[in-house]
C-alpha cells in the first residue's frame, strides 16, 4: 500500500489562517499527477505552528478529500508520548491509513525509550510508519532498535531521513524484507530504491508531483536509466528547495504555479531574492515553470 511517490504536504495559509480551499485543490491535484500517496501535516505541512486543532481539522480534510483513491499516511508525532496517542488515535478515527510518528525530539530519550514510546502506539491498533530524521530530533533510533520494534504487528515501516544509503540493507536485515523503507530525502531517493526502498516521502513532490511519480514508478520497475533521467531535471529543484527550510521553498514553488501562497508561519519567513531566483530557475530546468 505504501509506495512510491508520497508528498509531504504543505499546509496552505490565507491571511494567517489555513486555507482549506486550497488544501482540498492541493489533494485533488496531487493524485490526478499520480502521486500514490498523501501524507499531511509533518514538518513540511508546518505541525510545530499548527494548533492542535487545526492539525487534526488538516487530516480529517486531506482524508475526506481523498476518499480512498490514495492512502493517507497522517502526521502524528510528538515528543510526548500521551500527546502521540492523542494524535494517532485521532488519525485511525477519522479514516487515515497509518500515522507517521517522529521520533520524540529534544527530550532525547534513550533506544529503550524509544522502544516504549512505539510499543504503546503500537497498541492503538492502527498501522505506523517511524520517521527517523536525527538532524531535527536529536536522536537516531538504531537499526537494532528498529528491528525489535518491526516485531510488533502495527510497526510497519520507516521514513529514513538520516540519509545514510546503508541504512537501507541494514534495516532489511534487522527489520525483514517487507518492512516498508520510504525515503525521506528527495536528492538521494533514487539511490535509496536501489538499496531496496519503496519510495518517498517527499518535500519535491509538492512542486513537481508527476515527474516525481514517474521517477519513482522508474525505480520500482527497475528501470534506473530513466529514474537518473528523472533525477537529472529534478537535482536543481531538490537543492533550490532545500536551501532555506524546505517547506518554504516548497510553498514558494507552489504559489508560482498558482496553486497556494507562500505564505508560513514564525518563525518562518518568505524566501530570499537569490532563493527565489534559484528556485524559479530550477522549475524551469525541471520543465515545469
Amino acid at each position: 500500500m505504501f509506495q512510491g511517490s508520497m508528498p509531504a504536504l504543505v499546509t496552505p495559509f490565507k491571511d494567517g489562517a489555513v486555507d482549506f480551499d486550497a488544501l482540498k485543490r492541493l489533494v485533488e491535484w496531487q493524485i490526478a499527477e499520480g502521486s500514490t500517496g498523501l501524507v499531511p501535516v509533518g514538518t513540511t505541512g508546518e505541525s510545530p505552528t499548527l494548533t492542535h486543532a487545526e492539525h487534526e481539522q488538516v487530516i480529517e480534510v486531506v482524508v475526506q478529500t481523498a476518499a480512498g483513491r490514495v492512502p493517507v499516511i497522517a502526521g502524528a508525532g510528538s515528543n510526548n508520548t500521551v500527546e502521540a496517542i492523542r494524535f494517532v488515535e485521532h488519525a485511525k478515527a477519522v479514516g487515515a491509513d497509518a500515522a507517521l510518528v517522529v521520533t520524540p525530539y529534544y527530550n532525547k530519550p534513550t533506544q529503550k525509550g524509544l522502544i516504549a514510546h512505539f510499543s504503546a502506539l503500537n497498541e492503538i491498533g492502527m498501522p505506523i510508519i517511524i520517521y527517523n530524521i536525527p538532524p531535527r530530533s536529536v536522536v537516531d533510533m538504531l537499526p537494532a532498535t528498529m528491528g525489535e520494534l518491526a516485531k510488533l504487528p502495527n510497526i510497519v515501516g520507516v521514513k529514513d531521513a538520516t540519509g545514510d544509503l546503508s541504512r537501507v540493507p541494514k534495516q532489511r536485515m534487522t527489520c525483514g524484507t517487507d518492512f516498508v523503507q520510504l525515503s525521506g530525502e528527495d536528492a538521494t531517493a533514487v539511490g535509496f530504491n536501489a538499496q531496496g526502498g519503496v519510495g518517498c516521502i517527499s518535500v519535491t513532490a509538492n512542486v513537481a508531483p508527476r515527474l516525481c511519480a514517474e521517477m519513482q514508478a522508474a525505480t520500482l520497475a527497475g528501470d534506473y536509466a530513466a529514474a537518473l533521467a528523472y533525477q537529472d531535471k529534478l537535482m536543481p529543484l531538490h537543492e533550490a528547495i532545500f536551501t532555506e527550510p524546505g517547506v518554504c521553498g516548497a510553498k514558494y514553488g507552489l504559489s508560482l504555479l498558482g496553486r497556494c501562497s507562500e505564505e508560513v508561519r514564525l518563525p518562518l519567513t518568505g524566501l530570499s531574492e537569490a532563493t527565489k531566483a534559484q528556485m524559479a530557475a530550477a522549475m524551469r530546468h525541471a520543465g515545469i515553470l
